[in-house]
């Protein structure tokens, strides 16, 4: 990241600037009380109260500026490197032209002319660590530097007490301002790395989530095609051979034709039925008008009763309330369970279990069935076991399918 890029990171009314506005108002108050305190020293010690007055002027416009939106928005990415100068240079000339018009009588006590600045440098080094770089960082510790030894320098000579003093007092600034600086440098770092990893993480968990519902939709309408192939095309093509012998047998044989066409009426009659269960099953309405429990056991009961079938039925009369994209995962895993067995299981018998134990919601989907290996049709596209699958997965469930040749199946699924 260059110079312009980090500046960029700053854009006027985020919360650098809230942040000046506080800093500003803790100088103003800093200003007050060290002025206070300097009037308490004896008449040659006193510095002159027109020191403080200019740099609260600075931090009158410090604070100015960050309650100004058209200059910030003026400034835009500049405007956090222009307020670390005005906190950094102009108590440094506020030093300078206090020197010229009071050249016999100190701004500060000799012993610490390097106090006034410190609220303004260390504000400054705070900005830019949290802004900038390390590189910037070691750059404004070295200017800051560099300014207080101008300031002791213009207040007492070399080898004196003052300028010893001035000397010490800066040294343990710089160690403190490279600690300071460099711990929230590394902080904000961690801090931005964390951030991106959570973007990618969650831009991450979008795709993955969004492709899901689309693999689920794509096998839903998959399931769907073959539900409506297994009726409307099955009935369809089935009374197209029916009428072909019909009409073949009509002139030859009018009694064989009627048998015909009675049966392609039954057919008929058979596979309409058909068709408005599969479009019937396509809506949610049973969920939305008897819950969970009631859908359940209709539809299971209707489906066993169509396919003689013998049913152990076993649902909870009390299922707690859940979310609808609970509620419909499990019917529909039911629903699909159930129409398997009676088209692919050849059984004579049919276990539904649905229980709510210790905050887990179970459906248990058993047959006496034919059966099939796992492995083989693992390796095949068996769109109803992989639609539910990833039902399933989508709510953070559990989907096992238990199954050998001859010896039926067992679905459970578990959310």
């Amino acid at each position: 990241m260059d110079y312009n890029d980090a500046m960029k990171r700053t854009p006027p009314g985020s919360d650098v600037v809230r942040l000046i506005r506080f800093a500003a108002i803790l100088w103003i108050g800093y200003l007050i009380v060290l002025a206070l305190i300097s009037q308490s020293f004896p008449a040659p010690q006193r510095a002159n109260l027109l020191y403080y007055v200019l740099l609260g002027c600075i931090a009158l416009l410090c604070l100015g500026l960050a309650y100004w939106p058209w200059i910030q928005k003026r400034l835009r990415q500049a405007f956090v490197p222009v307020i670390v100068v005005v906190i950094t240079i102009m108590p440094v000339i506020a030093n300078w032209l206090m020197t010229r018009l009071s050249p016999f009588s100190p701004p500060f006590p000799p012993e610490g002319p390097v106090l006034g600045l410190l609220p303004f440098l260390f504000i400054a080094l705070l900005l830019v660590a949290w802004q900038y770089r390390w590189q910037y960082i070691l750059l404004i510790i070295l200017g800051t530097t560099g300014l207080n030894l101008g300031v002791i320098w213009s207040f007492a000579e070399p080898g004196t007490p003052p300028f010893q003093g001035g000397l010490v007092i800066t040294l343990i600034q710089s160690i403190i301002f490279l600690a300071v600086g460099f711990s929230i440098s590394y902080l904000m770092s961690r801090l931005r790395g964390q951030q991106q990893s959570l973007e990618e993480a969650n831009i991450r968990l979008t795709h993955y989530a969004s492709t899901l519902v689309h693999l689920t939709t794509s096998r839903e309408r998959n399931r769907l095609a073959w539900e409506l192939h297994d009726t409307l095309a099955h009935t369809l093509s089935g009374l197209s051979v029916q009428l072909e012998t019909v009409k073949a047998y009509w002139d030859v044989d009018q009694q064989t034709a009627r048998s015909i066409l009675e049966k392609s009426l039954v057919a008929t009659h058979s596979g309409l039925e058909e068709t408005r269960r599969a479009l019937k099953a396509l809506r949610a309405s049973p969920l939305d008008d008897l819950g969970l429990a009631m859908a359940t056991r209709n539809m299971v009961e209707e489906t066993a009763a169509r396919a003689n079938l013998t049913l152990d039925l076993s649902i909870m009369d009390k299922v707690p309330t859940l979310s609808p994209d609970v509620e419909q995962c499990v019917y529909r895993v039911a629903q699909e369970a159930v129409t398997n067995v009676v088209k692919h299981a050849n059984a004579k018998n049919l276990t539904v279990k649905l229980e709510f134990i210790e905050g887990k919601v179970t459906l248990i989907v058993g047959d006496d069935g034919v059966g099939f290996g796992i492995e083989k049709s693992s390796k095949t596209s068996h769109f109803g076991l992989t639609g539910m699958r990833e039902r399933a997965q989508l709510l953070g469930g559990e989907f096992d399918v238990i199954s050998e040749p001859g010896y039926g199946t067992t679905i459970q699924l578990t959310i």
